[in-house]
């Protein structure tokens, strides 16, 4: 699993039958210490994330067993929205500090 921020989605009109439905969000990768890192991936979201949430992704085959995307071509899903990151004591993320 890795950590990124949403920064935008993906809409499409035209895909794969068993996508349809399917929210696409763009993601971009954080380091260990909060920053930005130039990696960005798209991912199906299943539990409603928004731009600037911070999420965590599940990438690979392993995106494949969230319940209902066993057979979706999907290589990175959305499977949760963070609140809090905390690295050696300090946080480096707070979901309530964003919300301000």
């Amino acid at each position: 699993m890795r950590i990124a921020k949403v920064r935008g989605t993906v809409v499409s009109t035209q895909k794969e039958p068993s996508m349809r439905g399917v929210k696409l969000l763009l993601l971009q990768f954080v380091d260990e210490e909060g920053h930005l890192l130039p990696e960005y991936e798209v991912a199906a979201d299943g539990v409603g994330a928004g731009v600037d949430e911070w999420v965590l992704v599940s990438c690979g085959s392993a995106a494949r067993q969230v319940p209902g995307s066993e057979t979706r071509p999907v290589d990175a899903a959305v499977i949760a929205i963070i609140d809090t990151v905390t690295l050696d004591n300090l946080r480096i993320y707070s979901k309530k500090d964003q919300d301000r």
